[in-house]
């Protein structure tokens, strides 16, 4: 079932974001006269179409793309018998380069818009909820990469690259770990000092047996939800018990009661409990992973952060082009070096799997689209052929040179551009099924 909520989540976004980006291509085209003969979700083959006009709209049975064609144009069709003749008025090669380059740039810019939008809606919606970095007050739990770059379980990070933090995130945020020479300043009992992040850091932290163990803060907790079917709720334990020790050995915080019951796979387990002022205990057995069943309600206190409108249309549009900021830093590190392409990129399993999750959470799947949205603006916009920043590039020289590229040369970028793509599609899905069975 995972399987088919993650699946379902990554092909509603993206047909939902492919069909928005196609349709900027559209309407700026029809838009400056020219003549759309398709306009396709998905790719061949072709699963339903009708046709409005003098263009098919339809659904193709591959939901990982779309395209538009339109007369005239050099396109991943390769369709150029029509070349050999003077264009007709409704041509893409018959339209000024500066309406050729808007119709170019017309799913990039829609794709901005509604990357903003979402991130401006959930902003206006939701406001801003977040552990504030004063509450914070036991410190951090510091798992083994934490370790390995000096920090340690009881550190309480004050500052973040010189700078006075507020929100606990930000110890995890982008800037540390896409930036460079990138720093903590850490209180420990009392002592300040600072430990430095390497810049290849983040190739460590991609790592698929790394995920989720770096940093967290220390939570003192209870029982929230249990796990149906699972050794707590079947051995009596309850929402709202405060779990006080596990086999006679005291426990106040969350990591202290993983760290001892993961070592206790398939082993009985007595939890000392505490129920409304009462204190009593109960016996199980851990599952084979060492695991009771049940997820945790953190007691920390949590700030909620709400916004005017004009708030969140400030903050949600940053949101969005932090997307393409981080995007940017990240392929600065592969070029350089300090981050491992295989680790860094991932295809559609990888998004589905890392990103949407096997829970169908309506937010996070607005969340994730809206980062899509603006990944995908991103990805289109490098000057790479057969991509729309590819047109763009040739198109900005046809302006500013006043010669226009011959349709061979054209012909020509389109298939190396193609090439080029199918090759990275290639390596991203390999990429994601090597990661998921290795």
């Amino acid at each position: 079932m995972e399987i088919l909520v993650m699946a379902g989540q990554l092909i509603l976004g993206l047909s939902i974001l492919v069909g928005l980006h196609e349709l900027g291509h559209l309407l700026a085209a029809k838009a400056f006269g020219m003549r759309v003969e398709q306009y396709f979700i998905g790719f061949p083959p072709k699963v339903w179409s009708i046709k409005r006009g003098e263009t098919e709209y339809g659904v193709g049975a591959i939901p990982l793309g779309g395209f538009v064609k339109i007369t005239g144009m050099i396109d991943e069709s390769l369709d150029t018998a029509h070349l050999n003749a003077e264009p007709a008025p409704y041509e893409f090669r018959a339209k000024p380069a500066w309406q050729r380059l808007i119709v170019m740039l017309g799913g990039i810019i829609v794709n901005v818009i509604v990357g903003i939008l979402i991130f401006v809606i959930l902003a206006y919606k939701n406001g801003n909820t977040y552990l504030a970095a004063k509450d914070a007050k036991y410190g951090i739990v510091a798992y083994d990469l934490a370790k390995s770059i000096g920090l340690q379980t009881g550190d309480k990070i004050i500052k973040v690259n010189g700078k006075p933090i507020t929100d606990f995130n930000e110890i995890r945020g982008s800037d540390v770990f896409l930036g460079d020479n990138s720093s903590y300043t850490i209180d420990r009992n009392g002592k300040i000092e600072d430990i430095f992040i390497p810049n290849d850091f983040v190739d460590k932290l991609a790592d698929k047996k790394a995920a989720g163990q770096f940093i967290e803060p220390i939570e003192p907790f209870k029982v929230g939800e249990l796990v149906p079917g699972q050794p707590a709720g079947k051995a009596g334990l309850k929402a709202g018990d405060v779990i006080t020790s596990i086999n006679g050995k005291p426990i106040r915080f969350y990591h202290e009661f993983t760290e001892a019951v993961k070592p206790l796979k398939n082993k009985a387990l007595t939890l000392g409990i505490n129920r409304n002022g009462q204190a009593t205990t109960i016996t199980m057995i851990t599952t084979a992973e060492g695991t009771i069943g049940f997820y945790p309600e953190f007691l920390l206190p949590l700030t909620k952060q709400d916004y005017t409108f004009g708030e969140a249309l400030s903050v949600g549009t940053a949101k969005a082009f932090q997307v393409v900021y981080d995007n940017i830093k990240g392929f600065g590190k592969i070029f350089r070096g300090e981050v491992s392409a295989s680790k860094a990129l991932s295809g559609p399993i990888g998004i589905a799997q890392n990103l949407f999750g096997g829970i169908w959470v309506w937010d996070r799947f607005w969340t994730v689209t809206g980062l899509l949205s603006m990944a995908l603006a991103f990805f289109n916009i490098l000057p790479i052929p057969a991509l729309d920043g590819g047109h763009a590039t040739i198109l900005g020289y046809e302006i500013i040179s006043g010669r226009k590229p011959s349709d061979r040369f054209l012909e020509g970028a389109q298939k190396v551009g193609m090439v080029i793509l199918l090759g990275l599609m290639a390596f991203a899905i390999f990429n994601d099924v090597f990661k998921a069975v290795f």
